[in-house]
């Protein structure tokens, strides 16, 4: 079994998009918006701020109490597109709980900056094929893939789950490549069958260790981004343990999918401020 190095991938994308970067007429700004102080998320905040600025992108704070209304909040994300030379602007998921409706809040940032994808508008033009950038999770599942230069065309492949994030994005991002993924949630019948003759499995179902080597086929390729806490640490779909004497390749967790999924969303920092250039 190989595992793929998500942070050299990683540094791989960042490179060119630095130097893509320094090409630049302006200097690009990205926005995290932060609501409340969730330890987890602010360490996730403060690691995409230092990744953007050595990138050559400027990095804009934008951290809110918890204590701010809804009505408030959505006022102040549509305030940020006046941002000089803003170039994106993401809502670090989760909300704290009191904000019930989340998706109000992430319609609210304006579609042309909406680098996760996760507005209305911005998913609308992106399942429509029609958005130049795309779900960084759902882009990093496919680049892991493509740098594996497999013949996907003869491959059987399985997504697991239809979450917003991974599952119904990148199931969308291998059709539009002409290729027809078998999808698998808990309605699934004779999901272990479908499972055990997959040779490319994409899990993003949040289930720790679900996938263990017995369900799987020898060879299988396991791209792995799901994740849920365990025992103090994170840890993903796939047991690597009982996979290791069957898988050929395994994205592990942590570093694989993720460091990868932020490339991928300064990356389409960068798609947004090229287009500002044109």
């Amino acid at each position: 079994m190989e595992i793929i190095d998500g942070r050299k991938l990683s540094r791989e994308i960042l490179d060119k998009v630095k130097s893509e970067v320094l090409l630049l007429p302006f200097v690009p700004v990205f926005c995290d918006v932060l609501v409340g102080d969730d330890p987890a998320s602010r360490q996730y905040v403060e690691m995409k701020a230092k990744t953007a600025e050595r990138l050559g992108m400027k990095f804009y704070s934008a951290n809110f109490k918890d204590t701010i209304s809804e009505e408030s909040l959505i006022e102040e994300i549509k305030k940020l597109e006046s941002v000089q030379n803003i170039c994106g602007i993401i809502v670090q998921l989760p909300l704290p709980t009191k904000f019930t409706d989340k998706k109000i809040i992430l319609d609210a940032v304006p579609e042309k900056l909406d680098v996760d994808c996760l507005g209305e508008l911005a998913s609308e033009k992106f399942y429509n094929n029609k958005n130049p950038i795309g779900f960084p999770t759902a882009l990093a599942c496919m680049y892991i893939l493509d740098s594996l230069n497999l013949d996907l065309v003869n491959k059987n492949i399985v997504v697991l789950g239809q979450g917003d994030l991974v599952g119904k994005p990148v199931t969308a991002l291998l059709r539009f490549r002409g290729l027809n993924p078998t999808v698998i949630t808990r309605k699934t019948e004779n999901k272990e069958i479908l499972i055990k003759e997959a040779d490319i499995i994409i899990s993003g179902i949040g289930h720790g260790k679900h996938v263990t080597g017995d369900m799987v086929k020898k060879g299988v390729v396991l791209i792995d981004a799901g994740t849920s806490e365990s025992k103090g640490g994170i840890v993903g779909d796939v047991d690597l343990e009982s996979v290791k004497d069957v898988a050929s390749f395994v994205s592990p967790v942590p570093g694989g999918v993720g460091p990868v999924t932020v490339a991928m969303l300064l990356k389409n920092v960068l798609t947004v401020a090229k287009s500002k250039h044109e």
